[in-house]
């Protein structure tokens, strides 16, 4: 199953040997390097949410997870669903109760969509004449109310109780659930998705990772029109790429925007750029971004499992007590993440 959903990326790869012949291979290190820095970013984001909720991983397995569990998504039927779970179980063995597990994978999707929908923003902003002229303008808007509100329901309690209330209400008057107690049915989701209490400056943290994350991947296909012998296009490249991303990771994008690669593609040639160079450019870019991560991601995934027979990390996560944290995880003091932070503020930690 995993190669015939593979298979449908096989395109990207047709072309490539005409590349040989002009490919300037000095910037190729260079695009995988900020690449991995992107990845490096996004388990940024995981390490912080976990750390406000008292869990302090390892980095260099946290890092492992987050590209496997891209890898298990990119390749797999159901693939997001299935590295969920794979991430809620590493986060269990580095020391995270059930709830905090829960909370951190939630949060580590709404940062995601929240940090992208502001990169997008800000390459409307960069090129707003280019956005117009392909209808972006509402698209990315709307994209990004959507998904502060929704990072607002992350955050504030209040809210989302009432979001949630109504939302139990309405289910049970249509199809007669949840069943039982009401109350403590709601009790419970709010408690759940509000168990660790962000300050701003968790919230500026964990929103600067997100962002340097989306923002290094871009640099990876910029490094690319180098590669390929271009210049790269910075007027409608944010923008481009912002679209891009969109299409591929927010379904509900209002315009219905295509597949990542036939959005970038298209958006760069509509402002102005060279179809044979854009096409080539991303072709690269998807080589390192797609092909390469999936090599590394299944490796990583491998490693994580044979890991786990040797008894490095627990087999079953089922029993694990939330005091295990202390044993597995580093301590804040000894954090090798560079620091994105500018302080710490009290927190509230329930369950």
């Amino acid at each position: 199953m995993a190669l015939w959903v593979l298979s449908g990326h096989r395109s990207e790869l047709q072309g490539l040997s005409s590349l040989f012949s002009h490919l300037h291979w000095w910037w190729l290190p260079v695009a995988v390097a900020v690449e991995a820095a992107s990845f490096v970013a996004f388990a940024g984001v995981q390490y912080r949410l976990l750390s406000a909720g008292g869990v302090y991983p390892p980095v260099i397995p946290l890092i492992g997870m987050t590209v496997g569990a891209q890898a298990i998504s990119n390749s797999l039927p159901a693939g997001a669903a299935l590295a969920a779970v794979y991430g809620y179980r590493w986060f269990r063995r580095f020391g995270a109760d059930e709830t905090v597990s829960a909370w951190a994978l939630i949060g580590t999707g709404v940062t995601a969509a929240v940090s992208l929908a502001l990169v997008a923003a800000a390459g409307l902003a960069v090129a707003a004449e280019l956005g117009a002229s392909l209808d972006l303008i509402g698209a990315v808007i709307g994209v990004l109310l959507v998904t502060l509100a929704v990072g607002g329901l992350f955050v504030y309690e209040r809210p989302l109780a009432v979001v949630v209330t109504w939302s139990v209400h309405t289910s049970r008057r249509l199809l007669g659930r949840p069943r039982g107690d009401v109350a403590a049915t709601i009790g419970e989701v709010v408690q759940r998705l509000t168990v660790v209490r962000l300050g701003w400056r968790d919230i500026g943290a964990i929103l600067g990772w997100g962002s340097a994350n989306w923002l290094l991947d871009c640099a990876c296909f910029a490094f690319s029109f180098l590669a390929v012998g271009a210049d790269i296009p910075w007027e409608g490249l944010l923008l481009a790429y912002g679209a891009g991303q969109l299409a591929a990771n927010l379904p509900i994008t209002p315009g219905g925007l295509g597949a990542v690669e036939g959005s970038i593609t298209i958006a760069l040639v509509a402002f102005g750029g060279d179809r044979t160079t854009t096409v080539e450019a991303v072709v690269i870019y998807r080589l390192i971004s797609f092909w390469a991560e999936l090599v590394v991601g299944w490796a990583a995934v491998g490693i994580g499992a044979l890991q786990v027979r040797a008894g490095r990390w627990p087999r079953s996560v089922a029993g694990l007590a939330p005091d295990l944290r202390h044993e597995l995880g580093d301590g804040p003091e000894e954090s090798p993440l560079p620091s994105m932070e500018t302080g710490t503020e009290q927190r509230e930690v329930g369950g």
